[in-house]
């Protein structure tokens, strides 16, 4: 236990990204406008994806849901950081950071899984297309996105109860933008065990075991588009991959920096831009992957957009 004033802290005190007061402007207009995009963005692919049968696919509602946990993952940080911003109000209670660790763990978990899920997703499309309509059937489908919410919601709720069992005592100051599970640990003046040894072990299977999965789903994946006879066989193949590749190369990259790069004197610097990659400009970028690249996405875009213009007028 560390020594000092042992008194109970009943609110936490948010650093945010800079304690230059010059620079709240700014930060608050480039994160509004990222927070907007992301919204408009995830938004429009779910209403797409919902407004067109020819969508009515697994890869399209495993997709609708990933934009749907992208769309909260981002509302439980952001907005909060804002107001905050503007009001310069930058105290958070006790049980409401609880509440946004919750949050934020839970949707974060869901990328994960559901990351996972995609990746198998286009595993039995092209390793088994003739198998794929009994394989990812409706009731499967359904099946492994509600599995992926109760894993995700177990790894957040154990973190969040270990969490209420520690003691902060007078130091209260959290260097980051939200209430994030490894600054909070390292402000607690009781034993830690515990939250480390779960940390290891979640930690370890989001952030190992998921991405080999992912991995080891890819190498079967591109064995399979190499024997594919043509070249436009291949690149059909390949191009249905390619947007799932590139989110989870884009969300793992940014996690990484989190918990793999050691640890410098600007540790916390560090931890806030990696947090800002991966909490809020994945999230915002997620629909551009998915729209931009996709002809049927984008086809599913422009015909539920033309409908909106046309009723407006």
């Amino acid at each position: 236990m560390k020594p000092g004033n042992h008194t109970r802290v009943s609110e936490f005190l948010l650093l945010g990204l800079s304690e230059h007061q010059e620079q709240q402007p700014f930060i608050f207009g480039i994160f509004l406008g990222m927070y907007l995009v992301t919204v408009v963005g995830n938004s429009l692919i779910i209403l797409a994806i919902g407004s067109d049968p020819r969508l009515y696919t697994p890869m399209y509602f495993f997709l609708a849901n990933f934009s749907l946990t992208d769309l909260c993952l981002s509302s439980t940080t952001v907005p909060r950081m804002l107001v905050n911003t503007q009001t310069c109000v930058h105290t958070v209670s006790y049980a409401g950071c609880l509440s946004q660790i919750h949050f934020f763990l839970w949707f974060i978990g869901l990328d994960v899984f559901l990351l996972a899920v995609m990746a198998y997703d286009r595993l039995v499309a092209i390793c088994y297309p003739l198998h794929y309509s009994l394989v990812m059937s409706p009731r499967c489908c359904t099946l492994m996105v509600g599995m992926s919410l109760v894993l995700a919601h177990s790894y957040s709720l154990t973190h969040t109860i270990l969490l209420a069992q520690l003691s902060f005592c007078t130091d209260n100051t959290i260097p980051h933008f939200f209430c994030e599970l490894l600054p909070l640990l390292k402000l607690s003046c009781s034993s830690t065990y515990a939250n480390q040894c779960v940390l290891m072990y979640w930690g370890g299977a989001l952030t190992i075991l998921i991405p080999l999965l992912i991995i080891l789903s890819y190498i079967r994946i591109v064995a399979a588009i190499v024997k594919v006879p043509s070249a436009s066989g291949k690149w059909k193949a390949f191009s249905t991959c390619s947007s799932h590749l590139s989110a989870v190369c884009l969300f793992y990259v940014s996690a990484i920096g989190v918990y793999f790069i050691p640890s410098t004197a600007d540790s916390a610097s560090k931890d806030r831009i990696a947090a800002v990659l991966y909490a809020v400009v994945t999230p915002m970028l997620n629909p551009f992957i998915y729209g931009l690249r996709n002809k049927d996405m984008k086809s599913a875009l422009r015909k539920f957009l033309s409908r909106k213009v046309m009723h407006s007028s």
